[in-house]
């Protein structure tokens, strides 16, 4: 694993739960932090991950350090033949992104994006509700990552360093869930909110997005303000789902009351199943359920959602900015 930071203590607690690998080495530019991390794991630590890389046997690597160095670092270890697991987002932009694509493939080893909502049980199932038709066609999906964290010293507000802010951190979590539920996505338009913090970055922002299948959805994303409702809810012909925090559930509109399918979300469980999902992978055991591609494309929408935030107009992902029939007065507005 490369970097010993707020995100890695979460992978060293479901490498602890996990059946499917082992954490064997720990890289970081902090030497006390790595040492720490690897006493607690009883593996070997380092102070740079190439000697990482050239010391240790390695199979695969776990990326989680800040966005501006994915590239560089999951370069390093591709090239050297390491599957790769990257936090997200994949890059900073597309032109790196394809860069560790074209590199993973010529190198014929794996390359995937952390995405830890698509492995939450709850998230799971309602996909799983969705495929069978229950709520019927689907024609609006939200989703809100919305709650008050002080983001004056932290690096994700350093565009530098992540890339961008709130649109970028959280808002690539949302864009590979509505993919996830929903297929490609066409166009988007961006907002952005009041800032209060005095960040040099977006802190809260308005996304409305429309997939190549014509199914809109909404996501609101905010360092700032609280939103404690279900982070996803699913508008059917039928029915509607709502995926929240500490409850997860149905309703058929045909009939009265709901149905709980699941307890919420479970941070170690999600990590613990992506963990296996790309150790399987590795071994050839299992497909990854996300692929560079999809990686590749959640850097492409959010790409555009950056284009949209600077214009202030609708931005096909494609690059284009031809505004969607109908909705051009919302734009407006």
């Amino acid at each position: 694993m490369v970097g010993a930071g707020r995100i890695a203590q979460t992978y060293a607690q479901a490498f602890a739960d996990t059946q499917h690998a082992e954490l064997v080495a720990v890289a970081d530019i902090r030497k006390e932090a790595a040492e720490a991390m690897a006493s607690g794991m009883n593996c070997q630590s380092f102070e740079r991950y190439e000697e990482m890389a050239t010391s240790a046997a390695l199979d695969a690597v776990v990326v989680c350090t800040p966005p501006a160095t994915h590239a560089r670092v999951g370069c390093y270890f591709l090239q050297h033949k390491v599957n790769v697991l990257c936090e997200k987002p994949l890059s900073i932009d597309s032109s790196s992104a394809r860069l560790m694509l074209t590199t993973a493939s010529e190198n014929g080893v794996i390359l995937t994006m952390a995405s830890k909502f698509r492995y939450v049980d709850d998230v799971v199932r309602a996909r799983s509700v969705v495929a069978s038709g229950l709520i019927g066609e689907v024609i609006h999906f939200e989703n809100t990552f919305a709650a008050h964290v002080d983001m004056a010293s932290r690096w994700n507000a350093d565009v530098a360093i992540s890339g961008g802010g709130v649109l970028i951190d959280n808002g690539t979590h949302s864009v590979d869930l509505m993919r996830y539920f929903l297929g490609p996505i066409a166009e988007v338009y961006v907002v952005d909110g009041k800032r209060i913090q005095g960040l040099p970055v977006e802190e809260t922002v308005h996304m409305v997005v429309r997939t190549t299948t014509g199914v809109t959805g909404s996501i609101d994303l905010s360092w700032t303000i609280n939103k404690d409702a279900s982070y996803i809810s699913i508008y059917g012909s039928r029915g509607t789902i709502y995926i929240g925090w500490s409850e997860s559930k149905y309703r058929e509109s045909s009939k009265p009351g709901w149905v709980v399918f699941g307890s919420g979300y479970d941070k170690l469980q999600a990590f613990r199943s992506q963990l296996d999902n790309f150790a399987l992978a590795v071994q050839g055991e299992q497909p990854l359920l996300i692929t560079a591609e999809d990686a590749m494309a959640s850097v492409r929408v959010i790409e555009s959602a950056y284009r949209s935030l600077r214009q202030n107009r609708w931005m096909s992902v494609n690059g284009k900015s031809d505004p969607i029939p109908g909705l051009a007065t919302v734009a407006g507005g």
